[in-house]
């Protein structure tokens, strides 16, 4: 089977990636993993095709950095801090469009597509398109489930995680909107 893997983040997020990538390789399959650029070389000293998906880290890294730098400052002053979560936001939608087109590219002739946390909303629409699986790895609990924290009562984190999903999907809705046009997908209703 040809297997393609798409992983974004920090070596913490893409590493669990490159282990799974690692072991279906070592099973006979065909591997091709899209990481970020500044970790195609990680990717490829552990014996993996690479492919350059998505911006450099640092530029996610520096605005995740200087939004959380200046909110604690500034946390009274709602205008600002919207402001400040859309520059953090920026430079991972402005790459959205780049994201699909590559991760659409390398699926073109694969069997199954996995990807991470990070950008799965992404590789979900690329899967639906080109109806295949997807397979989704999460090495913590992330899913909506009552056991996060258990010393509180199972009914309100499960609450809690919902509403989360359900801000970070509308916090990507308008880039999301926009591949799934692209791809001649309707448009996304929910999570």
């Amino acid at each position: 089977m040809k297997f393609v893997l798409a992983f974004y983040g920090t070596r913490g997020d893409v590493e669990p990636g490159v282990a799974v990538a690692r072991e279906l390789q070592r099973r006979g399959h065909d591997v091709c993993i899209a990481v970020p650029p500044d970790l195609m070389g990680f990717a490829e000293a552990a014996g993996l095709t690479a492919v350059a998906y998505g911006p450099d880290n640092q530029a996610w890294l520096e605005a995740t950095r200087n939004l959380w730098a200046r909110v604690f400052r500034n946390f009274w002053r709602i205008k600002e801090i919207q402001r400040l979560l859309r520059e953090a936001r920026e430079p991972g939608t402005k790459a959205w469009a780049e994201m699909s087109e590559t991760l659409t590219s390398l699926t073109d002739t694969a069997d199954s597509l996995v990807t991470g946390m990070s950008y799965q909303e992404l590789a979900a629409n690329v899967a639906e398109f080109r109806d295949m699986p997807l397979a989704t790895l999460l090495w913590f609990p992330n899913r909506v489930n009552g056991r996060l924290f258990p010393a509180l009562p199972a009914p309100l984190v499960r609450s809690a995680m919902k509403v989360y999903e359900w801000l970070v999907w509308r916090g990507v809705k308008t880039s999301e909107d926009t591949q799934r046009r692209e791809l001649g997908l309707p448009k996304a209703t929910s999570p």
